[in-house]
């Protein structure tokens, strides 16, 4: 059988630390946490679970942190945990079951990550599969008969077992901090930090937010290649052109996302929120109209059905 060390990183985790451990109790033959920089009880929560608690200097960088914890374990395996989330009884035994039997040539086990649309998290769908267990030591394996090469792709193996998200609240500040911190120092966000700023603009932001944003999101849809993160841009552009009161830049960006065809809810819906203000409520309506029933959301469900539907309501 394998052996398990859970990891987490934790920063004023009190009110949720504890269910999380318990929930990993039975699982973990070891359990690591690392301390960013609490002030409340999670500390002395942690110790009473663990006596591997180590600190770590906050450096705006959960990768570094994510090393730091992981250089620290020492199971077979590292099941990297949230303080956020919780298993429940059924899935805690066939953990255990999938403990007792894992083929150690897996590097990789998924989990069902579930309960994300309760919350308002930066994602369209309740339940995706994520990697959370991994393998500490990875050997490398020569394949091929003939011209062998090394397996360089990991082995992943997608598990039926399901985690539960349970949040008290959005990190959506903390991150936009840290994404201004990246632009500042690199004059650019790699396309996947791109999405999930736009995805958290489009689940959080508040207008002071968008109009922080519109000067990058403007010089970064000059040089877009994407053409489904040019939709999300233009439309980033439009509410951030529509709260700083700038109605040429909002036809600007309203038009060129219209000419892309495949009208995004978030752009419908934005269109809708320009002519509510301009006192147009027919104009309003059909756009509200689209949001809700003839496009698809594309950064939060909520512009394709909630926000519509409660305009249209009113």
């Amino acid at each position: 059988m394998i052996t398990i060390t859970a990891c987490l990183i934790v920063k004023d985790e009190e009110n949720v630390l504890e269910r999380c451990l318990a929930s990993l109790e039975g699982i973990a033959d070891e359990i690591v946490i690392v301390d960013t920089g609490s002030s409340d009880g999670t500390r002395a929560i942690a110790a009473a679970h663990t006596s591997k608690v180590y600190d770590f200097e906050w450096t705006d960088d959960f990768a570094a942190a994510r090393n730091f914890a992981f250089s620290k374990c020492g199971g077979d395996y590292i099941y990297s945990a949230d303080a956020d989330e919780i298993i429940d009884e059924a899935d805690r035994e066939k953990f255990r079951k999938l403990k007792s039997v894992l083929d150690p040539s897996i590097d990789i086990v998924q989990f069902l990550y579930t309960n994300q649309l309760e919350f308002n998290t930066t994602y369209n769908f309740d339940r995706e599969l994520r990697p959370k267990l991994f393998k500490r030591l990875r050997t490398f394996v020569w394949e091929g008969e003939v011209h062998e090469q090394v397996r360089l792709s990991p082995v992943i193996f997608d598990s039926d077992i399901e985690i539960i998200h349970k949040p008290e609240k959005l990190h959506s500040g903390r991150d936009f901090g840290i994404f201004k911190k990246i632009i500042s120092r690199k004059g650019a966000l790699e396309p996947r930090l791109m999405d999930m700023y736009l995805r958290e603009l489009a689940v959080s932001g508040t207008d002071e937010d968008y109009r922080e944003a519109g000067s990058y999101i403007e010089k970064a849809v000059e040089n877009e290649s994407d053409a489904l993160r040019l939709k999300d841009e233009l439309y980033t552009l439009m509410r951030a052109c529509r709260v700083s009161g700038d109605r040429d830049g909002f036809m600007k960006y309203a038009l060129r996302a219209l000419a892309m065809g495949d009208v995004t809810s978030e752009t419908a819906f934005e269109l809708g929120e320009y002519y509510r203000a301009m006192g147009d409520k027919g104009e309003a309506d059909m756009w509200y109209y689209n949001a809700a029933k003839e496009t698809e959301a594309s950064l939060d469900h909520r512009y394709h059905d909630e926000y519509p539907e409660k305009r249209l309501g009113i």
